[in-house]
C-alpha cells in the first residue's frame, strides 16, 4: 500500500528526472551536477518517507502502549478484588498476624544486625 507522501515524492522525482534529460545541451560539467541534484533530491525524499512512516509507527505504538497499560490497571484491581474475597489470603486470627518493620524505624545498628542476620 503506497502512502500519499510516496507518491507525491515519485511525482516529483518523475518531472526531476525529464528536467534533467531535456537539458541535453548542457555541458557535461552541468549535466553531472543536475544528476547529482536529482540523486540529492531522491535520497531526501526517501528519508522524509522513512520519516513518515517512522512517525506513523511511533504514534501506533503509543496507542497500543496506553491500552496495555489501561488493561494491565483493570487485570491489576480484578486480582487485588478476589485477592481480598478470597479466604485462602486472609488472616485466620488476629493472633498470627506478624507486625512489619520499616528499616526506617530501625536503628543503623539494628538495620546492620539484621542484614547479618539474615546474611549468615
Amino acid at each position: 500500500m503506497e502512502n500519499k507522501s510516496e507518491g507525491v515524492s515519485q511525482v516529483l522525482v518523475h518531472k526531476i528526472e525529464e528536467m534533467s534529460i531535456s537539458n541535453t545541451d548542457m555541458s557535461t560539467e552541468d549535466g553531472e551536477d543536475a544528476k547529482e541534484k536529482t540523486r540529492l533530491i531522491c535520497q531526501v525524499l526517501e528519508l522524509q518517507n522513512t520519516l513518515d512512516d517512522l512517525s506513523v509507527r511511533v504514534d501506533k505504538v503509543k496507542e497500543e502502549n496506553l491500552k496495555l497499560k489501561s488493561e494491565n490497571q483493570v487485570l491489576g484491581q480484578y486480582i487485588e478484588n478476589l485477592m481480598s474475597a478470597s479466604s485462602v489470603f486472609q488472616s485466620t486470627s488476629p493472633k498470627n498476624k506478624k507486625k512489619r518493620i520499616s528499616k526506617k524505624s530501625l536503628t543503623p545498628d539494628q538495620q546492620n544486625w539484621q542484614g547479618w542476620w539474615w546474611q549468615n
